[in-house]
């Protein structure tokens, strides 16, 4: 326990102040590996060296919680039957008659040439003639 002294400055200031003896302080060790080695951060398998940024991280349980597999398939039968209504729900054309068939074709305002081959064309330039330079002048500092 310290023991220190209380003064009083003044009776008019009414301020206090304190002193007491300087004393050692405790040492404590540094932190070191149990082997004595100093650690390095670099070779801790607690450190993640890289891009975390799509880091897999592992679930808290090895087992799958099976109220959440039944939701997932739920949902997942959900999501088919809804798509087979949509499916049936939309309108088809009739069948093409004999001698003819359905093809794609282009409702936007304006019509673009579908063809497999892309035009190219051949474009030539050509560069001046170099000038001839006027000889470099003498350095003078």
């Amino acid at each position: 326990m310290a023991t220190g002294t209380l003064m009083r400055k003044s009776e008019s200031s009414g301020t206090y102040s304190y002193s007491s003896q300087p004393r050692l302080v405790q040492q404590r060790r540094k932190y070191r590996d149990p082997d004595g080695r100093p650690s390095n951060i670099m070779h801790d398998r607690r450190i993640v060296r890289g891009n975390t940024y799509a880091l897999h991280s592992l679930p808290a349980s090895s087992q799958p919680n099976p109220l959440e597999l039944q939701r997932q398939q739920e949902s997942r039968r959900r999501l088919l039957a809804r798509k087979r209504v949509n499916e049936q729900m939309r309108i088809h054309s009739p069948p093409p008659v004999e001698g003819r068939k359905h093809i794609d074709i282009q409702t936007e305002l304006y019509l673009e040439e579908i063809t497999d081959r892309v035009e190219e064309a051949d474009v030539h330039t050509q560069t001046d003639a170099f000038l001839d330079r006027p000889p470099t002048p003498m350095f003078i500092p």
